[in-house]
């Protein structure tokens, strides 16, 4: 049995697939050794922290800050909050990513807004002091290129997390919680490849000019991203290890 699971939080499942698919590549593990579970068409099993020591959560076109929201993002969030909240106190390990920060950030008492989004494409992070001392982070060295597509971000920092990264553009784009938890803002996971074919499902979605839609990808295909998925290696080579 896999102990690292894949959590799933995109409503089109063809584009959860193939992040599914990129997580197992960054991850380093082989195809049975990331389990898949998708959140907009089943809820988390009550056994899900006794079958894995490690989470690790996907993008979504949800947001937290969103007007309306429909029974099904609602209990989404609700789930997220669970599996983060398990690995706060350390009984779990959990890397969320992208809407999985915001809904992290909240549940630690901070402030989501859309005052600071990104656009498609290949942004430049630097590593904050706290992150090159951080196992997962400080490898990457004091900056690095990450790919982002958000529409909302966190203001600060918050309560009682550690600030590992940031940008002009986005004041957080990662912190740890505790020991064991830790969210990024940037996606970690996809290659140029991999983010370029994931731009096809969002075309028309607001995260970059629809009529720009070859040049935004050309530029993804032409980027140098390599540090982040090393970062989620990390991670799965330390949520592995707990589970021994």
């Amino acid at each position: 049995m896999a102990s690292l699971l894949y959590v799933g939080v995109r409503p089109e499942l063809d584009a959860a697939t193939a992040e599914r698919a990129s997580f197992r590549v960054a991850l380093g593990v082989d195809s049975d050794g990331l389990d898949r579970i998708d959140l907009t068409t089943v809820p988390l099993p009550a056994d899900a922290f006794d079958r894995y020591t490690g989470f690790v959560i996907g993008g979504s076109p949800y947001n937290v800050t969103d007007a309306s929201k429909s029974p099904t993002q609602l209990r989404v969030e609700a789930d997220l909050e669970r599996i983060a909240a398990r690995a706060l106190v350390g009984e779990t390990t959990a890397f969320f990513t992208c809407f999985g920060i915001g809904v992290v950030t909240r549940l630690l008492g901070g402030t989501v807004t859309t005052d600071h989004p990104e656009e498609a494409a290949a942004a430049e992070i630097r590593t904050t002091a706290e992150g090159a001392a951080d196992p997962l982070f400080g490898p990457a060295g004091a900056a690095f290129h990450a790919f982002t597509a958000h529409k909302e971000g966190s203001v600060e920092v918050p309560p009682d997390a550690v600030l590992l990264a940031a940008n002009d553009d986005c004041p957080v784009q990662a912190y740890r919680a505790g020991a064991d938890l830790y969210a990024t803002q940037f996606h970690p996971e996809p290659s140029p490849r991999d983010f370029a074919d994931r731009m096809v499902f969002y075309r028309t979605t607001g995260y970059f000019d629809p009529d720009a839609f070859h040049t935004v990808q050309e530029a993804v295909l032409g980027s140098v991203v390599t540090e982040p998925s090393r970062i989620l290696h990390r991670f799965g080579e330390r949520a592995l290890l707990r589970g021994r």
